[in-house]
């Protein structure tokens, strides 16, 4: 099977590759993803242990589940996945991101399959998994229907397609890119363009438009108070996740 490989928009991989040796640094320039992971990881086990009746208090509760964490970075996802059983495989486009996560897991005594490979590519290749991971990805690829085209064709049947990403409102702009951005200066001016924001309505419609089923959604909601993240059924109006079955195979 071909498919369309422009999903990858150059200039995005270049603003990450410029800083993957940051990844595991708590307090350098991914410092929000690392507030926001455990919130995160939260939703994410909580999908998967509904979906294929897992028991999050046994030892490895993913065991015999492939993973694909689209996007992975420098394995913030990938290496608590893995430690909870599932086999895993980390793609990414930015090849400075791969050796990064490779070392990190090594070190950490984990195996992960980390690839400098695109979901389209691994599409191609006939890959197949029981969930796909694509958090904070869409914003960033090219044309993000032919992206979740690719991470359909990756789904087994009954396969859970998680995917996150931000709204695009005038709160998203003033907190992931004002806020974020120019006031706490946490990431790079640059990381994000407000207009490659997503709506949960536009995002649902390209789900469908994918083959996929979205079943759930919520917001990720940052409590400047608490200095933390918890998950809303209600604010989606920055942050929020989705969940779709492959329900057609």
């Amino acid at each position: 099977m071909q498919m369309d490989q422009s999903t990858v928009d150059p200039r995005e991989i270049t603003k990450f590759e410029a800083i993957s040796a940051e990844w595991w640094d708590p307090n350098g320039k991914f410092k929000p993803l690392h507030m926001l992971n455990p919130c995160r990881l939260d939703y994410i086990t909580a999908q998967i242990a509904a979906e294929f009746d897992r028991d999050l208090t046994a030892p490895s509760p993913f065991s015999g589940l492939r993973l694909l964490d689209v996007g992975c970075g420098g394995g913030l996802l990938s290496e608590p996945m893995s430690r909870l059983g599932a086999d895993v495989v980390g793609a990414d486009a930015a090849e400075g991101n791969i050796p990064v996560a490779q070392v990190h897991a090594q070190q950490s005594g984990l195996s992960i399959d980390y690839r400098h490979i695109t979901a389209e590519a691994l599409a191609e290749q006939g890959e197949l998994f029981d969930i796909v991971l694509n958090m904070e990805v869409i914003e960033h690829v090219a044309d993000p229907q032919v992206f979740l085209n690719a991470c359909k064709t990756l789904l087994k049947p009954g396969g859970l397609l998680i995917c996150s990403t931000l709204n695009r409102t005038p709160r998203s702009f003033a907190a992931a890119i004002v806020g974020a951005e120019y006031i706490m200066r946490w990431l790079p001016k640059g990381t994000h363009e407000w207009s490659k924001f997503i709506t949960p309505e536009e995002l649902f419609g390209l789900l469908s438009a994918a083959g996929v089923d979205p079943v759930d959604r919520k917001g990720f909601v940052f409590n400047p108070f608490t200095w933390g993240w918890s998950l809303s059924d209600r604010d989606l109006a920055v942050n929020y996740v989705t969940t779709s079955i492959n329900s057609a195979g």
